[in-house]
């Protein structure tokens, strides 16, 4: 320490304590200099606390607020009331791997559509299996029926607008519009789910897909029909990622949540796209 003092004064150019064999006492310098340092290390301890992970809230990437990956927190900010915690909205997976390799957001709920394009600093743990429902009005062909095989929608137009290019959920889209010969119409701008719904009330033709644990209010007027698909039934799979330094300690209590988190079964008759189910069971976990 007295090295460090003594390099301090240096830099200074005065002395800030007298030294006797008595011991030390501040000069008139060092009782001047006293109070800044003081609120110069304050400054510094609230400047590393506001970025040190568990000075601050979680910050969590949801995709979409209406979404199974903003469910999924609900459910856990109920479960840990204590919990603070930040929703961020991103548009892609990119943008979200950006963010967490910059610290910006601590974890983000997201398919993983190319995990050997992730960075290796990203950790991803697959952690949620969505199935996935068809919508349609009441006037759709499809309209009555009990349930549907995924087979079944070949003539079907199914209408998933704003897809953005590169996007992982557009990646979905087209695994299994390719593996199964569906139409997949991703024209027209996204705007919103209540504008999705009124064209599809008022459609004969179009339907959409929607997560089992999509939350979706409609008025009585729509007369929406939730149809499950079977043989195969398609399921979203959403992992969770994060950077592998982050240290927070509440991201430690979501991942113990999702991964003890019931989760509908992954049978022989769900299909996700090729490399999910290669991934199935085997994800890098979370260190």
């Amino acid at each position: 320490m007295s090295k460090r003092i003594a390099a301090l004064e240096h830099l200074l150019g005065v002395p800030l304590f007298t030294r006797s064999r008595h011991g030390t006492a501040l000069t008139v310098d060092g009782q001047a200099f006293l109070p800044h340092a003081r609120t110069a290390l304050l400054a510094v301890q609230a400047a590393i606390q506001s970025v040190r992970p568990a000075g601050r809230a979680l910050r969590v990437d949801v995709l979409g607020r209406r979404l199974a990956s903003a469910d999924l927190v609900i459910d856990f900010h109920t479960r840990h009331p204590d919990v603070e915690i930040d929703v961020i909205g991103l548009s892609t997976a990119q943008e979200a791997v950006d963010a967490l390799l910059g610290g910006s957001i601590d974890a983000t709920f997201r398919y993983i559509h190319d995990p050997a394009a992730l960075p290796a600093a990203i950790a991803h743990e697959r952690v949620y299996d969505e199935p996935l429902d068809l919508l349609v009005g009441p006037r759709h062909p499809l309209a009555k029926s009990p349930g549907i095989r995924l087979s079944d929608l070949t003539d079907h137009r199914i209408w998933v607008p704003g897809i953005v290019a590169g996007s992982e959920w557009g990646g979905y889209y087209a695994a299994m519009a390719e593996e199964f010969g569906l139409h997949i119409d991703p024209t027209g701008p996204n705007f919103g789910i209540e504008h999705l719904m009124d064209t599809i009330t008022d459609s004969a033709t179009l339907s959409t897909f929607v997560g089992t644990r999509t939350r979706i209010v409609w008025p009585t007027r729509h007369d929406l029909r939730r149809i499950p698909v079977s043989h195969p039934t398609p399921v979203y799979p959403w992992s969770l990622a994060r950077h592998t330094i982050n240290r927070h300690p509440d991201l430690v209590k979501l991942r113990d949540y999702l991964l003890n988190l019931p989760t509908p079964a992954f049978r022989p008759d769900s299909w996700t796209p090729p490399h999910a189910r290669r991934d199935q069971g085997q994800a890098r976990p979370l260190l």
